[in-house]
């Protein structure tokens, strides 16, 4: 698991140089010390033990809580949206942190439970107002984006603790309704993004440029690219964000399809590892927490991806390990420490009220 990610990082890092016009500056020596940094961090994390995980999660999520509030106080923006804390190291995102700081709240939530108390609808309001109140926060800086990775993955918690489908169908059903009231509350920029969607051609040189020149990009590249380090569409400037969300189009556009397979299949590789590992786990805590970040990681890859290829309306969604950026990095490397956690720990037991012992 620990080769697969140095290996997609490796790519990432690759992409990162020729985005720099084969110059390790800007983004990839930078990326280099994060990466470092994060595997470093995942080591450790996967090394602590899970009964600590398990006793300080709620206390995790309180402190992310807390700091998506002060985002609204003193966060930074950037790109019209205000999602960030200025630590003077680093441009802290609280929205990423929230992700495995949720899915672990939920985890020890739904630790232990027994079948009648999942099927008493009143149980549910605690986990479901653990969710309300950060993607609410996120919502309002604006990030649909990452609202909707938040309440996916916690999602999957919700399944996979054994909550009846009636129970989701009544939730989809009560989203589609509300879709009317929804779009009236999205930001002049989310409606654009969504008519884009519908029909790029319309404005092509203003809100479909993104995506048009990520398809051209993509289509260019055909089987196997025209080379590393001579796409012309990111070397000539053309794809914008190149070195972040629209990283995976310039991989296509120089590698191909089989370059773009490749990496699709290292992820799945990843994500069949993390899968694994939550089956193989006998605590129901972390086959919670385990099946719950290789979700998030999966809603990563999925929705980057789909986006640039113009499947789904454009969001601010990087590529893990491939894309520029430190607070998702490290997000994404914490969230694979705690999968390799439970993997160490797999045979340990943690009761109702947190009692442990080895199976």
């Amino acid at each position: 698991m620990v080769f697969l990610i140095i290996l997609i990082f490796s790519v990432g890092f690759a992409m990162l140089f020729s985005a720099g016009n084969g110059n390790v500056n800007p983004w990839a020596s930078r990326q280099a010390i994060r990466f470092g940094g994060g595997l470093l961090l995942m080591l450790s994390v996967a090394l602590i033990d899970i009964r600590l995980w398990f006793r300080y999660s709620y206390a995790l999520y309180f402190i992310a809580l807390f700091l998506l509030v002060a985002v609204e106080v003193m966060g930074t923006v950037g790109m019209g949206a205000q999602r960030w804390i200025d630590l003077k190291v680093i441009q802290l995102q609280p929205s990423e942190v929230m992700k495995v700081c949720l899915i672990l709240a939920l985890a020890r939530y739904f630790n232990g439970v027994s079948v009648e108390d999942i099927g008493r609808p009143t149980y549910l309001l605690i986990p479901l107002a653990l969710i309300a109140a950060p993607a609410a926060l996120v919502l309002k800086q604006p990030d649909l984006g990452t609202t909707v990775m938040l309440v996916m993955a916690a999602g999957a918690v919700f399944f996979c603790a054994g909550v009846r489908l009636w129970k989701f169908a009544i939730v989809g059903a009560a989203g589609l309704a509300a879709i009317p009231i929804g779009w009236q509350l999205l930001h002049d920029y989310q409606k654009a993004r969504v008519m884009t969607f519908m029909n790029p051609e319309t404005d092509p040189l203003g809100t479909g440029y993104h995506i048009m020149q990520a398809m051209i990009a993509l289509g260019s590249g055909g089987m196997f690219g025209k080379g590393f380090l001579l796409g012309s569409q990111s070397h000539l400037n053309f794809l914008p964000e190149k070195q972040t969300d629209f990283i995976f189009t310039m991989l296509a556009e120089e590698f191909g399809m089989v370059g773009g397979l490749g990496l699709i299949g290292l992820y799945i590789l990843l994500i069949i590892y993390g899968i694994a590992i939550s089956l193989r786990t006998r605590n129901q805590f972390g086959r919670l927490l385990a099946i719950g970040l290789t979700t998030n990681l999966f809603l990563y890859v999925f929705i980057n991806i789909a986006m640039v290829m113009g499947l789904i309306p454009v969001v601010g969604v990087p590529l893990p390990l491939i894309s520029y950026g430190g607070t998702a990095m490290l997000t994404v490397m914490v969230g694979l420490g705690l999968v390799i956690s439970v993997y160490v720990h797999r045979d340990t037991f943690i009761s109702r009220r947190g009692v442990t012992e080895e199976l």
